[in-house]
């Protein structure tokens, strides 16, 4: 394999085949994926979304008095059928998962950075694959300063935290277009992006299914990482074998090479550190 340490975001829209809950069937497939890559010796950390798409399935139905639920609420009681659904399938293949919730504070603090840091290696070294995620529940809306947004920036963040390699965003597309591939059937696929900029930022469209994300936002998680010295690709986890192929180095997709050297720990942390401060 060309790259040793990946982070594999996995996208609500991937997750869930499309549908308004997870599909165990989509997701078995990008489990066999992971574990493959674990066998020929890489370390694999999974972002994932889906946690909000498992809340509302499965609340439907069962609130009374027209009672809405915050995003935080209904996060939480997706998240734990979320992980059931995660520790089952890599079950069946005698590997275990961990989860890990982080927050916007616990990246911007240098001592919950380190901490995040040292907790994901010491998982990664024994073996077991990290599910990250944001950690809804705690997440407040109403002060955007502490949350971290959406998963394709904390995959971002993620990556930079534990000096990857590579950072595989899967969704369900092919990768960034000129124009919007879904309203626009002569939309060109761009296969390499070697800098984000005014141009390539205005080809990105807006959110589309479940999820919260959107090329706009793996545009920004791309610069993100390219920038601490990690390479980056945007492709349809619906493809064969697509986090494989990544992980072997097939420029399947939009591929960002990394735009710098590799960048010592705290610098990496400065560069992607949310918040600033004087």
């Amino acid at each position: 394999m060309r790259y040793r340490r990946i982070v594999a975001k996995f996208g609500t829209s991937l997750l869930t085949a499309g549908s308004d809950r997870l599909d165990l069937e989509a997701m078995s497939r990008l489990v066999g994926q992971v574990v493959r890559l674990r066998a020929q010796g890489c370390h694999v950390v999974v972002v994932s979304s889906g946690a909000q798409a498992a809340g509302r399935h499965r609340l439907r139905g069962r609130l009374t008095g027209g009672h809405v639920l915050s995003r935080q609420a209904i996060a939480s009681v997706g998240q734990s059928h979320l992980m059931q659904s995660w520790d089952e399938l890599f079950d069946w293949h005698d590997t275990v998962v961990a989860q890990v919730l982080l927050t916007r504070r616990d990246l911007s603090d240098r001592l919950g950075y380190l901490n995040a840091r040292n907790t994901l290696r010491d998982l990664l070294e024994s073996g077991a694959v990290p599910i990250v995620n944001e950690n809804d529940a705690v997440a407040l809306d109403a002060v955007l300063a502490t949350r971290i947004g959406e998963n394709d920036s904390l995959s971002a963040y993620v990556a930079n935290l534990i000096d990857a390699d590579l950072l595989v965003m899967l969704t369900d597309v092919d990768g960034l277009y000129d124009s919007d591939p879904h309203t626009n059937a002569a939309a060109k696929l761009i296969s390499r992006v070697e800098r984000i900029d005014a141009e390539i930022e205005a080809t990105a469209g807006g959110t589309r299914g479940a999820g919260t994300g959107g090329m706009v936002t793996k545009l920004r998680a791309a610069q993100i990482a390219t920038q601490a010295g990690v390479d980056v690709i945007v492709t349809n986890g619906d493809a064969p074998d697509a986090l494989v192929a990544a992980a072997a180095g097939e420029e399947r997709g939009t591929f960002f090479p990394s735009g710098a050297d590799r960048l010592e720990s705290r610098k990496r942390w400065i560069l992607g550190s949310i918040n600033s401060e004087g």
